[in-house]
């Protein structure tokens, strides 16, 4: 497996995880979810660190599909390299920092986090283009 399709699986896998400590959060404040939650789906009140990590989450899905098709497209094509391989490898690590300060509510860093991430996907697709 070459680098980049090992980072993307590795994101994936994050993306996935990061609706872990909304749930967790969701269990802690109001209980496991009773049969009228599933009549009415409207979302329970939490603090607001369960929902820095719901929005955290949400913005991982909103960037993990065009990650996901420059990082496809590069190996179908022929153009994964060491660059799309270190873009990647920096998305993916920008990715677990805006995770972690969007929950810790660090300031500026979450921001930080974010544009390197939009960075390296802008990255990934000068490489192929």
């Amino acid at each position: 497996m070459t680098p980049d399709l090992k980072y993307l699986a590795y994101t994936a896998m994050l993306t996935a995880a990061l609706f872990i400590p909304y749930i967790v959060c969701q269990v802690m404040t109001n209980g496991f979810l009773a049969p009228s939650n599933y009549v009415d789906p409207a979302p329970r009140p939490v603090p607001m660190w369960g929902t820095r990590a719901h929005r955290a989450y949400l913005n991982a899905i909103e960037v993990f599909a065009p990650f996901a098709a420059l990082v496809i497209v590069a190996q179908l094509a022929g153009k994964a390299d060491a660059m799309t391989a270190l873009w990647s490898m920096v998305f993916f690590w920008t990715r677990v920092v805006h995770a972690l300060v969007y929950w810790a509510a660090i300031p500026y860093v979450r921001t930080l986090a974010f544009v390197v991430g939009f960075v390296a996907i802008i990255g990934i697709f000068v490489e192929i283009v």
